[in-house]
């Protein structure tokens, strides 16, 4: 049995492009009527009454994405560089990674061993100058993690910021002056601490020298990956470079689950056998009760409270709980350990967590890419990555900008 007709508020509101107050307001007014289980009112939305949209019409028309190719060899200084997600988009979209910052030794070792002639600055990036590397980078790109900073009696400019990882970011940015930085978080870093920490986030790199492009979270989905993650993209234009960055444009084709694991449009065979972690006994009980596409509202009531305790009087979907992906949708973000409770994505026909391989191919990892250390560290290194394919489309908006902006430095030469 699929259970595929039954969208939450978060859902459409992701389909349609909307705000979910937007959605709740068309509720009240009549326009999207939601319909309401009986004893825990929960709302709910079926995919039938979705036609109405353009947006939902549109849904399997492609929208090509720009395919420039690099005028020139343009380089890459990758921080915060993981198993390589990000860096393996640009490889794609055909720039050279000249080196690459990781301070986990497992997600080094993956870099040195898929790509041998990458250098890879293994260890803790505040312990590292890129002096060196000054006015020879085109691009610096880096995943820092979202940290508070302390604002008590500071005016918070760049010098404060030391002891983050963001200021780590932008003091390689001010060592190498590269055209162009772009920085990716998650999506949360919009409203984290009020929206401080990004306002203070823009307000250095300003200060160094670099203006930025207003932030865009780039929903995965629309960039040829199966999986619904959400990366927040910062970007800061060197300031003596007038023309600006355009985000890549979003394809209308939603790919899922089946495109993943199975031969299709992304892979040309079956995902390819490898270890993964069980559920404990206990969880995988409950699981087998769970239908394709179904989460814990799926479960028998008794079942339901005991599994979700005092979560269950608590409201909200909750959709990541006990949830079983289906087939013929894109799979939840991943997470770093997919066993663990609140965050569960159980194979559609298998009760079980998805495999190494599964993880690496929802995440559009090359088959040949291999991930170093024990099973749990390879999860880690593939639940904290950049998609691929996301990180390949922001790779062709990068090159259709140097290109604009070698072009723009050749017309000046000759005039």
């Amino acid at each position: 049995m699929v259970i595929d007709d039954r969208l939450s508020l978060d859902d459409v509101a992701e389909l349609l492009g909307k705000s979910k107050e937007t959605i709740r307001r068309w509720d009240n007014a009549g326009k999207l009527t939601a319909f309401r289980e009986p004893m825990s009112n929960y709302r709910y939305y079926k995919r039938s009454q979705l036609d109405i949209f353009d947006e939902v019409k549109a849904m399997n028309i492609h929208t090509t994405n720009q395919d420039s190719k690099p005028a020139n060899e343009y380089s890459v200084l990758e921080l915060f560089a993981g198993a390589g997600g990000l860096a393996i988009g640009m490889e794609q979209a055909g720039l050279k990674c000249v080196a690459l910052n990781e301070i986990d030794k497992y997600a080094a070792a993956t870099l040195r061993a898929n790509r041998p002639n990458w250098n890879v600055l293994e260890g803790d990036i505040r312990n590292i100058s890129f002096k060196e590397l000054a006015n020879q980078i085109d691009v610096v790109t880096g995943g820092f993690p979202c940290q508070a900073f302390s604002y008590a009696g500071k005016r918070f400019g760049f010098q404060d910021a030391r002891g983050t990882l963001f200021y780590e970011f932008a003091r390689t940015v001010q060592e190498t002056q590269p055209k162009i930085c772009i920085g990716e978080n998650v999506k949360g870093l919009q409203n984290h601490d009020g929206g401080r920490t990004l306002k203070t986030m823009i307000a250095i790199l300003d200060e160094i020298g670099y203006r930025v492009i207003d932030p865009k979270v780039l929903k995965a989905i629309y960039y040829n990956v199966p999986q619904k993650r959400e990366r927040l993209i910062l970007v800061g234009v060197r300031k003596d470079i007038d023309i600006d960055f355009n985000y890549p444009a979003p394809s209308k084709e939603i790919l899922n689950l089946s495109e993943a694991l199975k031969k299709g449009k992304l892979f040309d065979c079956d995902v390819p056998d490898s270890p993964g972690t069980k559920y404990p006994a206990s969880k995988r009980k409950v699981l087998e009760l769970v239908p394709p596409g179904g989460y814990w509202r799926n479960l028998p009531l008794d079942i339901q409270k005991e599994y979700m305790q005092k979560s269950f009087f608590l409201g909200g979907g909750k959709t990541g709980m006990a949830r079983r992906i289906s087939w013929d949708e894109p799979s939840l973000t991943l997470t770093c350990s997919p066993a663990q409770k609140q965050t569960e994505r159980c194979h559609p026909d298998e009760t079980r967590p998805f495999t190494v391989r599964e993880y690496a191919r929802i995440q559009t990892f090359p088959d040949e890419w291999k991930f170093a250390g024990p099973v749990s560290a390879q999860y880690k290194q593939i639940g904290n990555a950049v998609p691929v394919n996301l990180g390949k489309a922001i790779g062709q908006s990068i090159v259709a900008f140097l290109n604009e902006v070698n072009c723009n430095e050749k017309k000046k030469i000759n005039a």
